[in-house]
């Protein structure tokens, strides 16, 4: 998507004074401040016309594009993990904490840890210009799209980055994930010793590795047991609702459903609430599975089986693969999948 900005007007003189500043380069441009750096750092989302303003504003003003200074080798750099969603979900979503959790335990004071929310325009803008700055030694990146990759990447200016999950694309960055894929092949074979046939799946987003994965284990498991799946496939965006609108729709293409995974412990809680509004019960009716091992998957009745994802030793792994990372690891052992495991309670 191109961001087109509103026409502007020619351009006006600045009054003269200390060194010209991006929001100097971007009022006398017509644009926003955040518009003004994408332009100067190469982002492609910026619209040809707003590009050219930009860089003649910039020419115009004298305006030098601020350099990464050197960190003060009297102290260490801080390690960088950006967080790419919104706020409020990151402090819903007790697998950030966790996750930040063994960073931090992984580092034991030796590193500043700073913590970069990244889900608003604004708050990415803030981050690439933290990152810039040049006191970051490593950028640990959760959750982040291509596109978005990108301009961390071009923030980081050469600081090691890892990624904590696999990324979908072909990429040449070392990542850190848990066996998404294993988790959920080991839950279906589960549900398929106790006897279910007719297992449903409450698939995550399709432009993320781990819903992408989970559905993979999902339809693996079914493969081998010579179920058919047609109609069993829900989707939601690992949120509570969209669980409970998938188990709806789920219930009425396959009304015989005696099991579903879903891909999130939030989704299997969503899940549930629609199986006691279909007078379902839980699990003499359907079982149910979760994914995470949250802590609402132990304060839901029935309390969840799900498959845990171990949050603390995937952060703290990701901060020692940064370690190596900037030690100069040979780029070949560029992914870690940690295991899973499966949690057994009453919903299944």
């Amino acid at each position: 998507m191109t961001i087109t900005e509103p026409a502007a007007g020619p351009l006006a003189e600045e009054p003269p004074g200390r060194a010209p500043t991006l929001a100097q380069v971007a009022r006398l441009a017509g644009v926003s401040p955040a518009t003004a750096s994408r332009a100067l750092t190469g982002s492609a989302h910026v619209s040809r016309a707003a590009l050219d303003r930009v860089e003649e504003a910039a020419q115009h003003l004298g305006y030098v594009p601020r350099r990464p200074s050197p960190p003060d080798r009297r102290s260490p750099g801080a390690v960088a993990v950006v967080v790419c969603d919104e706020g409020a979900r990151i402090f819903a979503d007790p697998f950030h904490a966790g996750l930040l959790w063994g960073v931090r335990r992984e580092l034991g004071g030796r590193r500043p840890l700073v913590v970069l929310m990244a889900g608003t325009p604004g708050e990415w803008e803030a981050a690439a210009d933290y990152l810039r700055g040049g006191r970051v030694e490593g950028v640990l990146l959760v959750g982040a799209h291509p596109d978005r990759r990108a301009c961390v990447l071009r923030a980081a200016a050469g600081a090691p980055v890892v990624l904590a999950g696999r990324p979908l694309d072909d990429v040449a960055l070392p990542y850190v994930d848990a066996d998404n894929r294993g988790g959920a092949h080991a839950a279906v074979r589960h549900l398929l010793a106790s006897g279910r046939r007719r297992i449903a799946t409450i698939a995550g987003p399709a432009d993320m590795a781990a819903g992408v994965d989970r559905l993979a284990g999902y339809r693996m498991a079914a493969q081998e047991a010579g179920m058919d799946v047609a109609g069993l496939v829900g989707h939601g965006d690992f949120g509570r609702l969209s669980g409970e609108h998938a188990m709806g729709r789920l219930l009425e293409r396959r009304p015989g459903i005696d099991a579903v995974l879903a891909a999130s412990d939030l989704m299997a809680v969503g899940a549930l609430r629609a199986l006691r509004r279909a007078g379902l019960r839980v699990p003499g009716d359907v079982a149910v599975v979760g994914f995470d091992d949250a802590p609402v998957a132990r304060q839901v009745r029935p309390r969840l089986t799900t498959v845990r994802r171990p949050a603390e030793d995937l952060g703290a792994r990701l901060a020692r693969e940064l370690r190596a990372c900037a030690g100069g690891r040979p780029s070949g052992d560029r992914g870690v999948v940690l295991r899973t495991r499966l949690i057994i309670r009453e919903s299944a």
